[in-house]
């Protein structure tokens, strides 16, 4: 019988050789949820043997993490040594980044690691130049900020790789529910009507996973593989944005043809050996991070306006405890808020009311 590799390989190679049409849609769905599922059972099972290999070692520090990702020698090391206070080998060829080089980004009063990871190639998610490793710290990282260049441009083939290392760009988990049940089948219950799946197509999907009982509850109009995403269960959900660099170094139709190749990303054009544009890149990877400015207020004392408590979008009273101080959490008697997630001004809140940006924070806790 063959290995999971072989079979992997083999139902690939049956999707590649078929064509795609109306008539081969759901075919083409059940096997792209059988690769997925032997891509599962093969990593579970690498990591019960000990692991994949070798990997980089990566300190995570700071509010927030950015990897830099690209084909090799498009100025990845020179943004990283230009927005931080790192320091990356750079030169004028190939794979100079052998190892990932973190630096801290100081911008808006947080602290973003920006992590320099060595360029990657078409096969990474196989593994080539030591893809997995390189995409294994992107997986464990907040934001994806992909580096061309003005002479190369197209980078199709990053997002795709990381697509097949079930890292999902610039989109939401769909709104899916499976629940197992101890029997009656599949059923699939639709909240609107689909335009692609049917339910005995979509419980042929999770009777793939090998689901036998379930209740399977799909809101909004989703696709197969939105519904294998699901049913796999290790998909990470990144934004990711786009710098150009090297924009000192094109004309006026280098520029507009590297435009239209990146077109429907969010990209911002620099030159970072000149210090072009960088602010603005700094300006966007905060925006894209959501962070938000928590003021701690001591009880009967003065706000700290300068000094915020930097934390992500939907932040709670509890999450901030925790983060400060786990004995506040437990000893936690009420909070009072000022600010845009408050009704009014002081209102007395519990652990779990949501914070906004700016918001003033008062933390009571009981003595002892």
């Amino acid at each position: 019988m063959a290995n999971i590799e072989q079979q992997i390989a083999e139902v690939e190679k049956e999707i590649s050789e078929t064509e795609y049409n109306k008539a081969t849609q759901q075919h083409i769905g059940k096997l792209k949820a059988k690769v997925a599922r032997l891509k599962a059972e093969a990593e579970k099972r690498a990591a019960t043997r000990g692991g994949a290999g070798r990997s980089f070692a990566v300190k995570k520090s700071g509010h927030a993490s950015a990897a830099l990702i690209g084909f090799p020698s498009v100025g990845k090391s020179t943004i990283l040594n230009h927005v931080t206070n790192a320091k990356s080998d750079v030169a004028a060829y190939e794979f100079t980044t052998l190892d990932v080089i973190p630096g801290i980004l100081y911008h808006r009063k947080a602290e973003i690691q920006i992590l320099d990871l060595p360029g990657i190639i078409r096969g990474a998610a196989q593994g080539r130049g030591r893809g997995r490793e390189v995409i294994a710290v992107a997986r464990a990282s907040d934001l994806v900020i992909f580096v061309a260049d003005v002479y190369t441009p197209d980078t199709s083939v990053l997002p795709a790789e990381l697509h097949a290392a079930g890292i999902r760009l610039n989109q939401r988990p769909a709104d899916i529910r499976v629940t197992k049940a101890l029997r009656g089948g599949i059923h699939v219950h639709f909240t609107v009507p689909q335009k692609q799946l049917t339910a005995e197509f979509a419980a042929d999907l999770v009777a793939e996973y090998g689901l036998l009982n379930a209740d399977v509850v799909i809101r909004g109009n989703v696709t197969d593989e939105q519904l294998i995403d699901t049913l796999a269960g290790n998909r990470v959900y990144l934004p990711a944005i786009v710098a150009l660099n090297k924009i000192d170094a094109a004309d006026a139709t280098m520029l507009a043809r590297a435009r239209r190749t990146l077109k429907g990303w969010e990209v911002v054009e620099i030159s970072a050996e000149l210090d072009r544009g960088l602010e603005d890149l700094k300006d966007l990877i905060y925006d894209k991070m959501r962070f938000i400015r928590i003021y701690l207020k001591p009880q009967g004392g003065e706000a700290d306006m300068k000094e915020p408590l930097i934390m992500k979008a939907g932040t709670t009273v509890d999450q901030v405890c925790e983060h400060i101080h786990r004995e506040w959490r437990r000893r936690f008697r009420y909070a009072n808020v000022w600010g845009k997630s408050a009704r009014f001004p002081g209102q007395t809140v519990g652990l779990d009311h949501v914070m906004a940006d700016e918001d003033v924070l008062t933390v009571v806790v009981r003595k002892g």
